[in-house]
């Protein structure tokens, strides 16, 4: 599986804005999945359908933003705050075809200690969930360019088997004295609910994919 994104470090705004910094960066799904290559290649798909979906936004350690602060520690934190995403985003994704429903992670059921996806996986099969949808944030400051990219991957909770990605991106140019306004973590939130947005578009093509292959009772219809 090629690699989503990169972990982002935490980067200063240049252009006289050294007191502005971004909350932090996207954590790399397959840093946090990954697994010797045999081990990999062993894992089999075995999601019920229609499939319960759990949706888990994940970023690096220590995130902190205007709108919210990433929980845990370890290899990489999760964000229950939803500050770019809208009810009706999770309803989209409810409406799927093979989907029985969709929920959000619970910190309650997660350990501080967050060290890869076993984690979230456990979390999920407490909460019923077949699949899992993890998600991440990438925001980078570029001169007077503001980049986002927003990296998805369908997990399977009982064996972590990799069912699809998808990734979407945006990106806003603003002149250079517009960075040093209050109006930078705006913007911030608009790139990236732009780029969530595309993400989940490309997560419905994905997800209809996956619903054809590994759907049984889809298949027996063709």
């Amino acid at each position: 599986m090629r690699k989503l994104v990169a972990a982002g470090s935490l980067l200063l705004l240049a252009c006289g804005c050294a007191h502005y910094q971004t909350p932090g960066g996207g954590v790399s799904i397959p840093a946090i999945t990954d697994s010797p290559i045999a081990e990999a290649l062993a894992r089999q798909p075995a999601a019920q359908f229609p499939a319960h979906v759990i949706v888990a936004r994940v970023q690096a350690a220590g995130y902190e933003s205007a709108s919210g602060r990433g929980f845990g520690n370890g290899r990489y934190s999760v964000l229950t705050t939803r500050d770019i995403e809208t009810d009706e985003d999770f309803t989209q994704l409810a409406s799927l075809p093979g989907v029985a429903g969709v929920g959000p992670i619970n910190r309650i059921l997660l350990p501080v200690d967050l060290h890869s996806a076993q984690e979230l996986r456990e979390a999920a099969a407490h909460l019923r969930g077949d699949i899992i949808l993890l998600y991440t944030i990438d925001t980078r400051f570029e001169k007077s360019r503001l980049a986002t990219t927003c990296a998805a991957a369908f997990v399977d909770v009982r064996t972590g088997y990799v069912y699809g990605v998808a990734e979407g991106s945006a990106a806003d140019a603003q002149p250079p004295a517009y960075w040093r306004t209050k109006a930078v973590d705006a913007a911030r939130l608009k790139t990236e609910r732009q780029a969530f947005s595309s993400a989940l578009q490309e997560v419905a093509k994905a997800w209809t994919s996956i619903n054809a292959e590994y759907n049984r009772t889809t298949a027996a219809l063709r």
